[in-house]
């Protein structure tokens, strides 16, 4: 068994399970933890087995937002209206990026094209076109939305690292931030997301609404 190992032939492992263990890994102890010789080791097989799933550290490191992005897929685009879809969407994101703070700053760094997540950009696309969005506009409220949920996570995860609370500064230097700090509460974080994706999501519509008014449609200023 150990010299089939050692020329990668161990039996029922795919690239699949070569993510999974990777995003396992991340979770536990951090992106610094992997590599190609730790995740060998955690799957019982040698490095050089890895390769011949995912052939290099970069394909490894977008395997792994894939795998969370995935967690993100609402049921199905079109179920509801695109605001609606858009933001189950969102929260989706949210939480897949929750339950895996160690990948958030990977999102931030790395476009990640694989397959997979680009099916999935493709439906958000063709749904917001379908509903009247031109397509580089479409492409806009993606990228804002998803740059919007990925940054409030990465600043959620470093928040779980120790940054500290603006409650805890000095009341005689800066009154009104401590006053709004201590207002607002210790859990703010959700309350926050919800304000800022609902505001977003009305300027997307917004924008909608003036496409179809410029194309003769009758948004809610057109005739």
């Amino acid at each position: 068994m150990a010299a089939n190992r050692a020329r990668g032939q161990r039996a029922g492992l795919t690239r699949q399970a070569v993510l999974e263990a990777a995003l396992r890994l991340v979770d536990e102890e951090g992106l610094k933890a992997l590599s190609m010789r730790r995740l060998g080791a955690e799957l019982g097989v040698e490095a050089m087995t890895l390769y011949h799933h995912v052939p290099n550290k970069i394909a490894l490191l977008d395997g792994v937002i894939e795998q969370v992005v995935a967690e993100a897929v609402p049921p199905e685009f079109g179920a509801a209206t695109w605001r609606e879809d858009l933001g189950a969407y969102a929260h989706a994101l949210a939480a897949a990026l929750d339950a895996h703070p160690h990948a958030a700053p990977l999102l931030l760094s790395r476009p990640a094209l694989t397959p997979r997540n680009l099916r999935t950009l493709e439906a958000v696309v063709g749904m917001l076109h379908e509903v009247g969005f031109p397509l580089p506009r479409a492409l806009d409220v993606l990228y804002s939305l998803t740059s919007f949920v990925v940054g409030h996570a990465a600043a959620q995860a470093g928040r779980v690292d120790g940054a500290g609370s603006m409650a805890s500064l000095d009341p005689d230097a800066y009154p009104l931030l401590v006053a709004a700090a201590r207002e607002a509460g210790e859990d703010t974080g959700r309350a926050r997301f919800t304000f800022a994706l609902d505001a977003l999501l009305t300027g997307f519509e917004r924008e909608l609404a003036d496409a179809q008014g410029l194309s003769g449609g009758s948004g809610p200023d057109g005739p």
